[in-house]
């Protein structure tokens, strides 16, 4: 009798399907109250939504991206770049159009994302700011439970155009492993749940990679998931969709500064994915 042959399915996509059904089924709406997000016509932008979710991912295993449908995963890792390693907070210098929406007339969103990760301070051993002082611990004390950062900062918040939705990383090394949880306070999870665990499974590869250790564990922790009130249908549909395996990530292993890396250093192999013909409104 021959060996029967198991392909493993993406278990990003479980996780995915299994937020989405929960959020269907036991979700709270919030269409009988104000809101501040509106879509492009106007019409303001309910959602249903369930508190507190919390999903695991081991990157040993697999890169968590969804196969029941395309995610731009050079669009997104640009934008991760653009937040964390160009620490800007404009849109000449990203590549995709996510945030035209929320810049002012000179490309600037304000005092937001990676204009919170420049911001320095002062510490023993010299003058850094976010990331380079993560970079810096990752190497120098790889084992301190101290190693954090947040843009959620409260007396620049006036002066943001959109508040940071994924607001803190904290990284913990066990053993030679890099662990990370990501937290969000609010996720539009047909529009930016994969694209948000994409991202940081990314930088845990990289800070990974420049630091000499394996990638290991990410949490992500979301206060607020919901789905937008026209996303319903098209949430239906997409988990209803069939998974494919998991897809192997590749990075130049070449790299060993953060700040050289570049999105043609990455590849992702075999990657199969279902179609979405139709576009996803995004609210404001």
């Amino acid at each position: 009798m021959p060996a029967r042959i198991i392909l493993l399915m993406s278990k990003a996509d479980e996780i995915f399907i299994q937020n989405m059904r929960d959020i269907l089924d036991h979700g709270v709406s919030d269409e009988n109250y104000p809101v501040r997000p509106h879509w492009e016509d106007g019409t303001p932008a309910h959602t249903i939504k369930i508190f507190g979710v919390t999903n695991r991912y081991n990157l040993q295993e697999e890169l968590p991206i969804l196969t029941l449908r395309r995610i731009p995963w050079k669009s997104c890792l640009d934008e991760l770049l653009w937040i964390w390693q160009r620490k800007s907070n404009n849109i000449h210098d990203l590549k995709p159009h996510i945030w035209d929406s929320w810049a002012d007339e000179n490309g600037s969103i304000g005092k937001a994302y990676g204009y919170q990760l420049a911001k320095k301070a002062i510490y023993p051993e010299g003058e850094f700011d976010q990331v380079d002082r993560v970079l810096y611990d990752l190497k120098h004390n790889p084992h301190s439970r101290r190693i954090l950062t947040n843009i959620y900062n409260f007396e620049d918040l006036h002066e943001m155009h959109l508040y940071p939705c994924a607001y803190s990383m904290t990284f913990n090394v066990a053993g030679d492993t890099l662990n990370g949880i990501l937290n969000q306070r609010s996720n539009d999870m047909l529009t930016a749940n994969n694209w948000n665990t994409l991202q940081y499974a990314f930088l845990l590869h990289m800070f990974a990679q420049v630091s000499g250790l394996k990638p290991g564990t990410l949490l992500h922790v979301i206060a607020d998931a919901h789905i937008y009130d026209r996303h319903i249908p098209l949430v239906k549909k997409v988990i209803e969709k069939p998974m494919h395996k998991a897809p192997k990530l590749w990075i130049n292993p070449e790299i060993k500064n953060f700040y050289d890396f570049k999105v043609e250093d990455f590849d992702i192999i075999d990657y199969e994915y279902e179609t979405l013909e139709e576009k996803i409104p995004v609210a404001i």
